[in-house]
């Protein structure tokens, strides 16, 4: 018997499923290596033409950072959702707490950004999540989230 383990993923059209984000809000494209719902890696392709580069900064386009933690959050509420599977019909994943946030480099277009999300607590229907986000494998922005599940209705 084999120990390995088959992580699943999660295309953009699975993501718009479990989120109700959609464009310009929706900023992960792909999830990968989903670990039950204890971890997984978001990802998200930035390109020239996101809205927020328009204004943050025409001269010099950053990310901006608030947006980073945005997308940690929708990664880590994806991956609880995808693990309720059926349960998860008529469940939004609401944002409760940002703690320990850190900006370490500029995202910019042309980055592939790699939300790397770790379950550290579950209680009832509120999680807390540890967050890295990093582009080429260098940590560029880190978090710790908090979030609660509650009914759509």
């Amino acid at each position: 018997m084999s120990d390995t383990k088959t992580l699943r993923s999660a295309d953009i059209a699975r993501i718009m499923q479990l989120l109700p984000h959609r464009y310009p809000f929706l900023l992960v494209d792909r999830i990968v290596d989903m670990d039950g719902d204890q971890s997984c890696i978001g990802i998200k392709n930035v390109t020239i033409n996101e809205p927020f580069f328009q204004g943050h900064f025409p001269a010099r386009p950053v990310m901006p950072g608030v947006l980073l933690i945005e997308a940690m959050a929708q990664t880590a509420g994806a991956l609880a959702l995808d693990h309720m599977g059926v349960e998860a019909a008529g469940q939004l994943v609401f944002f409760m707490t940002i703690d320990n946030a850190k900006f370490r480099k500029p995202v910019g277009p042309g980055d592939v950004v790699h939300f790397h999300v770790e379950q550290t607590q579950k209680r009832g229907p509120v999680y807390k999540f540890s967050c890295e986000a990093k582009v080429d494998g260098v940590k560029v922005a880190q978090a710790d989230i908090g979030a609660m599940l509650a009914s759509d209705s």
